[in-house]
């Protein structure tokens, strides 16, 4: 009788014992709960490799693990995952959360980053949550990673490796491979001939360079010649226009003045026009007739002498 109730007594305490270690457990999990912070992530790609637990980076110090992954109800073509990080965590504005893998065990995490310094943390707003936060929950964006990128686009990539086969094999036909192997003959005679003419083309190689440098020496000369140029038209031509301007409103001057004196004169012109002209012409036509009485009175006086002028001329004498 007293064995049994040692025995009693025994499991009596070590089940009160299991329970104190529960109750603690329980307790300091509580207390570990109340300092992390959870969020969700959204990933619209495969999560392959990631499982309740896997652990949750920042920048390469670790600060938390995954809790919950699901797909979301609201869209199944999102995949939530919730995430629980220690409460001094920097999760501000700007962070990205990404999944890595780890090593080659095929066993994945999720990596946080970006986070820009003196950014407010992320939280749900005040004013309408739920079109930030919308399980309630601060949500953290996503940035693809180089193995989703690379599952995402191994479609694709495949596809295109085939295309780039089927191409390269019909480049290398039978019928191309005999196109190629002309076209290299033709490359090997055509590299023979510029080894013949080697000497030739270091030949027009140096005359070029001869050509260029006096290329430049004649650009340089163009040059001098045109800061000389500047130079005699700063220096001279300036002073040169000066008095071509002043000749010229000189000039325009002068034929203001002659416009002027001729509009004056405009009335002696035409009374000159009007009544001194036809007595110049009449006086004119008297000199005429004056010149033919004077050249037939010389032609008098040459034929037939001084007599002439005073009395008739001689009749001829008759002869019976």
């Amino acid at each position: 009788m007293e064995t049994r109730s040692n025995h009693v007594l025994v499991g009596t305490v070590t089940l009160l014992l299991l329970a104190a270690i529960i109750a603690a457990a329980f307790w300091f999990s509580r207390i570990s709960d109340g300092e992390n912070k959870q969020f969700d992530i959204f990933f619209k790609q495969s999560v392959n490799g990631l499982a309740k637990g896997s652990s949750v980076n920042y920048s390469g110090v670790p600060s938390g693990q995954v809790e919950k992954i699901e797909l979301w109800k609201r869209d199944p073509s999102f995949v939530r995952v919730r995430i629980s990080v220690k409460d001094g965590t920097p999760v501000l504005q700007g962070t990205t959360a990404t999944i890595a893998g780890v090593g080659f065990t095929g066993v994945s995490e999720i990596v946080l980053d970006g986070a820009v310094k003196g950014a407010p943390p992320i939280q749900c707003p005040t004013e309408n949550p739920l079109s930030a936060c919308p399980d309630g929950i601060p949500v953290i964006p996503t940035k693809p990673g180089a193995l989703g990128e690379l599952l995402n686009n191994a479609p694709q990539l495949l596809e295109r490796i085939t295309t780039l086969t089927e191409r390269l094999t019909e480049l290398l036909s039978d019928k191309n491979q005999n196109s190629i192997a002309g076209i290299l003959a033709n490359v090997e005679r055509v590299s023979g001939a510029l080894a013949d003419r080697s000497p030739e083309i270091a030949a027009t190689l140096a005359e070029a360079r001869i050509a260029v440098q006096r290329t430049g020496v004649a650009v340089e000369q163009i040059g001098k010649l045109a800061a000389t140029t500047n130079t005699l038209l700063n220096d001279q031509g300036v002073p040169l226009m000066a008095d071509l301007r002043k000749t010229v409103q000189s000039a325009n001057r002068s034929i203001d003045t002659l416009d002027k004196t001729i509009g004056e004169a405009q009335p002696g012109v035409k009374a000159f026009s009007n009544q001194t002209m036809p007595e110049v012409n009449q006086l004119v036509r008297d000199l005429r007739e004056m010149s033919r009485a004077f050249r037939g009175v010389a032609e008098k006086l040459d034929q037939q002498g001084a007599g002439s002028l005073v009395g008739s001329p001689k009749l001829p004498d008759y002869k019976p």
